[in-house]
């Protein structure tokens, strides 16, 4: 398959959603209701089949963890210290900047693309890989932007109820147990996930349409630049070095290809910093991502 063939579907879903958004086909009560379902039920559903089912002596590998989680770092504090020097006074806006360089729309953009390009068992790695990559990173960013008279429990709350992490530390949790669920329930729990791509892309689309470029859009270009091309790079480099296989190394540098994910800018609406600068950049990376996609798609499979 070309890229062209991998990312038409999924682009065109974004554009459908973006469409029915923007000429109010589906309202914003509407929207709520939609988003609660695919986000809380459809897509931890999902993730936690999937990784329930996962085949953990191929995907279960400290290089592979390394080879994402040192170079994401990497760039997070690479971000951060930059900005930091630049306006020494607002570290919490730094570490905003920090995560907008480094969180990637995994689910929603990354994990479609992967499964298109390199298969169903390819997914694996993906969510073996990101059960800590939102607890990672999120956790840097509370850390870092929090002021004094916010509690450890009222910072780090947010990392323990997050639907993906819980999800998806349940299905590994059961797949190491190697607990049965009855074939009945995971019949029913197979149909609640079937809509969880489609549906993710769809919500996203109509998501972008309440968020702008007209207040950020110069700190958007450049953050995008750094998560688009940069982070995926850096990955790539790291991947290589350490000898993993060509198939590891892409899943790798796609995922750290993918857009900012909407998440991001919900930390940053959250601690009241940088609010603009994350919108922006949630926009900006996800219009940018398919020809940045696509170039890495040519680079890695072609």
């Amino acid at each position: 398959m070309t890229p062209v063939e991998i990312l038409f579907p999924l682009i065109f879903l974004v554009l459908a959603g973006f469409v029915c958004g923007k000429t109010g086909f589906i309202a914003s009560n509407q929207l709520e209701g939609l988003r609660r379902f695919i986000f809380y039920l459809a897509i931890p559903v999902f993730l936690f089949l999937n990784m329930y089912r996962a085949d953990l002596s191929k995907v279960a590998s400290a290089k592979l963890l390394l080879a994402f989680y040192l170079p994401v770092s990497t760039c997070y504090f690479l971000v951060l210290l930059t900005k930091w020097m630049m306006h020494r006074h607002a570290l919490n806006e730094a570490a905003m900047w920090g995560l907008s360089g480094t969180y990637s729309n995994t689910v929603l953009v990354g994990l479609p693309v992967i499964i298109a390009a390199l298969g169903t068992d390819a997914g694996a790695m993906v969510f073996m890989i990101i059960t800590f990559h939102s607890a990672m990173l999120f956790a840097l960013s509370f850390l870092f932007s929090s002021t004094l008279e916010q509690s450890l429990v009222s910072t780090f709350k947010p990392l323990f109820i997050n639907p993906i992490v819980l999800s998806i530390s349940l299905g590994l949790l059961l797949n190491t147990l190697e607990l049965p669920i009855p074939t009945l329930l995971l019949s029913g729990l197979d149909w609640l996930a079937k809509p969880a791509i489609a549906g993710a892309l769809f919500v996203l689309g109509i998501s972008l349409v309440q968020y702008s470029l007209k207040q950020a859009w110069q700190s958007a270009l450049l953050l995008s630049a750094v998560k688009l091309m940069l982070l995926p790079s850096m990955v790539w480099g790291f991947a290589s070095s350490l000898g993993l296989p060509t198939e590891h190394t892409s899943v790798l540098t796609l995922m750290a290809a993918s857009p900012l994910g909407v998440n991001a800018y919900l930390v940053a609406r959250q601690q009241k910093c940088a609010q603009a600068t994350l919108a922006s950049s949630v926009v900006m990376s996800t219009l940018l991502s398919p020809l940045t996609m696509s170039l890495w798609l040519y680079w890695l499979i072609l």
